[in-house]
């Protein structure tokens, strides 16, 4: 059996200031994309700015289900998440 990938939920502030949230399995390369215009749509209408946050999932599904809940926050609810994600990340040495 192949060992499961550790999948990320990333939230990118776009250059509207507006987020964007989607997963992954490597955040800078999915960041990178989306500075090129490749991928998300989305992304090609809003721009990229920065990458806010990101946070590890054990597998694609725990991914998804943290995704879709992050996408019903309010925009002011999910810029303090993603500062609470940032701050949990700037903590693991």
């Amino acid at each position: 059996m192949a060992a499961s990938k550790t999948w990320y939920v990333y939230l990118i502030e776009c250059s509207d200031g507006c987020l964007y949230t989607g997963i992954t399995v490597d955040p800078v390369a999915r960041f990178k994309a989306h500075l090129e215009g490749r991928g998300a749509r989305y992304m090609r209408l809003h721009p990229p700015l920065r990458l806010l946050a990101t946070e590890a999932h054990p597998d694609r599904s725990a991914a998804s289900k943290a995704e879709y809940r992050i996408k019903q926050l309010s925009p002011a609810e999910k810029r303090a998440y993603a500062a609470q994600m940032a701050a949990v990340a700037a903590a693991v040495p």
